[in-house]
């Protein structure tokens, strides 16, 4: 790979530019993850949970934890290095997983420093019909300020 990498699930809506995620990873040097508190437990269920401390370092990241340790989750928007986005042959080899896209990020979180930006709008989940119909009714675009 001779560049960085920007990994997004494409069953998300935005409403917020990708740009400030990237500018976020390139000043801190990292690999980089975004976050966002959800206080719905029966979600957070659900989710990637993300550990962090006061300097947005991720310490742990568990994915689908019957006890999540914190509120933050982890939806899948990942900016790898270049150098870490090499590792992924090593994560695999190491038991990482390869059938969710967390597992390389959990993984990678345990080699090298991997920060957590907190999440600057909304996210849409777009996986099925139900979902991508209410999209439809309640999404405006994305917010200029949010840049």
């Amino acid at each position: 790979l001779d560049d960085d990498m920007l990994v997004i699930a494409g069953d998300n809506l935005l409403d917020f530019s990708l740009q400030s995620f990237v500018r976020y990873a390139r000043e801190k040097g990292t690999s980089c993850i975004m976050r966002f508190y959800e206080k719905d437990t029966e979600r957070l269920l659900k989710c990637g949970v993300v550990t962090v401390d006061e300097g947005d370092r991720v310490l742990r990241m568990t994915e689908k934890s019957p006890a999540p340790e914190t509120h933050w989750c982890c939806p899948p928007f990942y900016y790898y290095t270049r150098e870490d986005a090499r590792l992924v042959a090593k994560g695999i080899e190491s038991g990482c997983g390869t059938d969710a896209p967390g597992s390389y990020i959990a993984w990678l979180c345990t080699q090298v420093t991997v920060h957590a930006m907190e999440m600057p709008g909304r996210r849409y989940d777009i996986g099925n019909l139900q979902s991508y119909r209410q999209v439809q009714q309640e999404y405006t675009g994305i917010n200029a300020k949010q840049e």
